[in-house]
């Protein structure tokens, strides 16, 4: 059975897609079956593993409303241990489809049941929000990966997902976990991200990843061309950070 891991976080420009691509990858590159799961309406995440989203015919839209099995719209990526489940904008629908239907709230979990057993990694690329897509992610999901910018206003939003965490815990999902904050865009020549790394650690201690997100432009630029970073660059620093926290979940799951 796969570890399905949520990326989350309704803040939006906190690097969510970017780190949930380049974590699958980096499992990916370390011969772990992975799958990534685009649940996003913007489609980033199945644009940045080189997917056309014009010729897509089913997508996780189709899944979520029983129109179509997980097995049926699987793609691969450049990487053979990476698969993706993936999204168009038509995925903005589902939300408002949804609404009504007595079990809105578990449509990922059970279309993932089909296809769980062949992967090691799930990894959902969650919208910025707190809908019913990202509900649907944590409800699927056995942990919560939180990707936090180095910037003054980096905590603004995280009470509000933590007490969303909790909901889910007691309501739909009982065995759901905070996997780990992951500080991203840290820049190193800049003091306010030294003081926010800090003050997250201080508060919330071991939940935090020793792995820290740098900014860095080829990780900016890879995205543009269809690619995760690894196989943009692999010798950029941002390449390297998400292999390190590839390699730090991996060694929690051992």
């Amino acid at each position: 059975m796969a570890q399905i891991i949520a990326v989350a976080n309704q803040k939006g420009g906190v690097g969510k897609t970017t780190t949930a691509i380049n974590l699958a990858a980096s499992l990916a590159a370390a011969e772990q079956r992975t799958l990534l799961v685009d649940l996003d309406p913007q489609a980033n995440a199945s644009s940045g593993v080189g997917l056309d989203r014009e010729t897509l015919e089913s997508t996780t839209y189709h899944a979520l409303l029983g129109e179509a099995k997980a097995s049926a719209i699987l793609c691969n990526t450049p990487l053979d241990c990476l698969q993706i489940l993936p999204a168009t904008a038509d995925l903005i629908g589902a939300e408002i489809e949804l609404v009504s239907e007595p079990d809105r709230e578990t449509r990922l979990r059970s279309a993932l049941q089909e296809i769980s057993n062949d992967y090691k990694y799930i990894v959902i690329d969650c919208p910025p929000s707190l809908g019913l897509l990202t509900i649907n992610a944590l409800t699927a999901a056995d942990s919560v990966l939180v990707p936090l910018q180095c910037e003054y206003y980096a905590m603004e939003g995280l009470s509000q997902l933590i007490k969303t965490i909790r909901l889910i815990q007691r309501q739909l999902n009982p065995e759901l976990t905070l996997r780990g904050i992951l500080l991203t865009m840290f820049d190193r020549r800049n003091n306010l991200s030294h003081q926010v790394s800090e003050e997250i650690r201080r508060h919330f201690n071991n939940r935090v990843f020793d792995t820290v997100i740098p900014r860095n432009v080829r990780l900016s630029e890879a995205p543009s061309h269809g690619l995760p970073v690894l196989l943009y660059d692999i010798a950029s620093t941002g390449a390297a950070a998400y292999l390190s926290l590839a390699k730090e979940i991996i060694s929690a799951g051992n």
